[in-house]
């Protein structure tokens, strides 16, 4: 994630651990599906890069709403750009979170 320790980053990283895969029930930051959140317009963007569990995750467009629902909610945040992409595709081995990982069963 770039500019780490911003205040605003830290608490879009915050809101988007609200938003939970519920066929897993793990939240998408944990999960490893949020690649990297970048801010734009002097702040005023949130541009998110973020992928799926697979191309044809049936969610997938609830997931984008909530994203840009709770990411919304950050002062200081006018627009939210989603960047759903594929590469590198996801591996919750290589992605997921040691909590997640566990919950996965994956150890």
């Amino acid at each position: 994630m770039t500019e780490a320790g911003t205040p605003a980053l830290d608490e879009i990283r915050s809101v988007l651990k609200t938003v939970f895969d519920p066929e897993i029930g793990i939240n998408i930051v944990d999960l490893g599906l949020v690649y990297d959140i970048k801010l734009e317009d002097a702040g005023k963007t949130a541009v998110i890069a973020y992928t799926l569990t697979t191309p044809a995750c049936p969610v997938g467009p609830m997931l984008q709403a909530q994203m840009e629902q709770v990411v919304g909610t950050v002062e200081g945040i006018d627009t939210v750009k989603l960047d759903l992409v594929f590469s590198p595709p996801w591996d919750p081995r290589e992605m997921a979170s040691d909590e997640a990982k566990f919950e996965l069963g994956i150890f």
